[in-house]
């Protein structure tokens, strides 16, 4: 799951700090379906806005801004995808035919991984990996943030800056290059790897890699091959530090 938050006014705003692992946050915001052009058409979306435990220097608490998500609940739209994660299980029958955002959302606790990307001299910071908080203790909000919808009517309103409604097009998509490699093999064929869940990459890693050896490789399986690895890599830096990736 990935998330950028990028500097897109004049001002000199520092991204959200990395986190080292996991660290705790709770979605503070659902904001109004707001329509914008994209070189797809018109869209109708909203955004996810994520409170963490993070204070800067000036006592303020860190804010993480979701990319635009369509109004759907489709299972390959971005949002069903996220929310998945976000609440470590899928949709009920009865979720699927009526989900309410803000009365299941607002205020959930999450645990997230924060990265940074450069790129064009710009340094992005984005949600990694996300889970559900399940700890005795979670994250308490600041009651600071303003929501979108309270402070429309004041233009600006509230402590922290408004966040732009959608990334700029040549802003990042967020999600790492192996989590965007499509999975061409077994159960999860037509998934991205990014989605899979951890015992799908690891039977990549330990079953399906090791069986083509001696076989002459596509470059479906030199990419898909490629992507475990980095997988892998993760999975083994939080294991070390003793918690789940998902």
């Amino acid at each position: 799951m990935s998330f950028i938050l990028s500097n897109t006014s004049k001002g000199n705003f520092a991204p959200h700090p990395e986190s080292d692992g996991f660290m705790k946050a709770v979605i503070v915001d659902v904001t109004p379906p707001k329509m914008i052009s994209t070189k797809f058409g018109d869209k109708n979306v909203f955004k996810l806005v994520y409170e963490t435990e993070h204070v800067d220097t000036n006592g303020r608490a860190g804010l993480m801004f979701s990319v635009p998500y369509s109004l759907s609940l489709h299972e390959k739209s971005s949002f069903r995808r996220d929310l998945k994660k976000i609440r470590g299980r899928d949709l009920t029958a009865a979720e699927e035919k009526q989900f309410d955002v803000e009365g299941e959302l607002l205020g959930f606790p999450v645990q997230i991984i924060v990265e940074h990307e450069e790129k064009d001299d710009r340094t992005y910071a984005k949600i990694g990996l996300i889970k559900p908080d399940k700890s005795d203790a979670p994250y308490k909000v600041s009651g600071a943030y303003v929501r979108v919808k309270d402070r429309e009517e004041k233009d600006s309103g509230g402590t922290y800056k408004k966040a732009s409604t959608a990334p700029a097009e040549d802003e990042p998509t967020g999600r790492e290059d192996w989590q965007k490699v499509k999975v061409h093999v077994g159960k999860y064929e037509g998934q991205e790897l990014g989605d899979l869940p951890e015992e799908g990459i690891k039977s990549l890693h330990s079953k399906w890699i090791p069986s083509l050896h001696g076989q002459k490789l596509k470059a479906a399986d030199n990419r898909l091959m490629a992507a475990v690895a980095e997988a892998m890599e993760m999975l083994t830096q939080v294991a070390d530090k003793g918690e789940e990736l998902f």
